[in-house]
């Protein structure tokens, strides 16, 4: 028998596989096909302050090894997830649930995790820093070390709960990123958001995507996902959630010896919605070829060769 549960950040997971925000909703579409009950957690749409409609279509294109999108997080605004989603997640999922968190100023980030705070059911608080920073002229904050302090700061004042910032990859050292996260005070880093692409049209000769640009995810950011779990494990001490191209048992455990304590699974959902509960089902087996009695032992295992 190979125990699957582990711990992130004093938060108990039953096995570290965890549908990535925005791929999952608020698990009322997926909780149709099968029990979400076999999953670690999930991660819920990213959420702001107001309702958000989200960017002109269209928004999604196809590419080779995966798919650009560039949704802007559409979602319908705190108050209502907590009114209404909340309730509707206590009845089709038990387990601990990671709130992802977006948010366009320091205020709208610090009083979304405020008003979390009390949510019971959520444990983790996922804060999207790949967000515009609206008074800095648009830039990410989690493209500046300085910004992603900031926000990490802000957060951590007005919550109890761990608090994970969620890294975008389009720096030069996303090491240096989490560092300053760590000094701040998170209790843990997800990696990776989506890489930065596009896609032109050659009948039309415009990019595919109304909004010019688009987040690349899927199978083909895989190997750069993993190239920077690694470069940050090695940067920091707190929790790694490591996110990006994962499609099969394999690449989570390829993903914790990275230094992954916790997997995050995007894309595939979106390509196969039985993608989740099919890398729970093979880790067991993936466990035992690989020789370990618990999975928790992978984490960072490749960095002690």
């Amino acid at each position: 028998m190979v125990n699957l549960a582990v711990n992130l950040a004093g938060v108990e997971l039953k096995n570290p596989i965890i549908p990535a925000s925005g791929t999952f909703g608020y698990g009322r579409e997926y909780a149709e096909l099968y029990d979400l009950n076999i999953l670690g957690s999930f991660s819920w749409k990213g959420t702001t302050g107001e309702a958000r409609l989200g960017n002109p279509q269209p928004r999604i294109a196809e590419m080779t090894g995966g798919m650009l999108n560039a949704v802007g997080l559409q979602n319908p605004g705190i108050n209502a997830v907590i009114e209404k989603e909340v309730p509707n997640i206590a009845k089709i999922f038990r387990g601990p649930v990671i709130a992802n968190v977006g948010g366009f100023s320091l205020e709208e980030y610090a009083e979304n995790c405020r008003k979390l705070n009390d949510v019971e059911q959520v444990k983790i608080l996922e804060v999207n820093i790949s967000c515009p920073n609206v008074h800095a002229g648009g830039k990410n904050f989690g493209c500046d070390p300085k910004a992603a302090s900031e926000v990490t700061k802000a957060v951590k004042a007005a919550t109890d709960k761990p608090v994970f910032m969620k890294l975008t990859p389009n720096v030069t050292d996303i090491a240096e990123i989490a560092r300053a996260c760590e000094d701040a005070g998170a209790d843990g880093v997800c990696l990776i958001n989506t890489l930065l692409g596009m896609r032109i049209d050659l009948k039309s000769r415009k990019p595919i995507i109304a909004n010019r640009t688009g987040g690349v995810s899927g199978p083909a950011v895989f190997p750069v996902a993993l190239r920077m779990v690694w470069d940050v494990y090695e940067a920091v001490k707190i929790p790694i959630i490591g996110c990006g191209g994962v499609s099969s048992a394999e690449d989570a455990a390829e993903m914790m010896l990275a230094g992954a304590t916790a997997v995050e699974v995007g894309a595939a959902n979106l390509k196969d919605p039985y993608a989740c509960k099919t890398i729970v089902e093979n880790l067991p087996g993936v466990c035992e070829k690989l020789g370990v009695t618990d999975i928790s032992e992978l984490t960072g295992g490749a960095h002690h060769g």
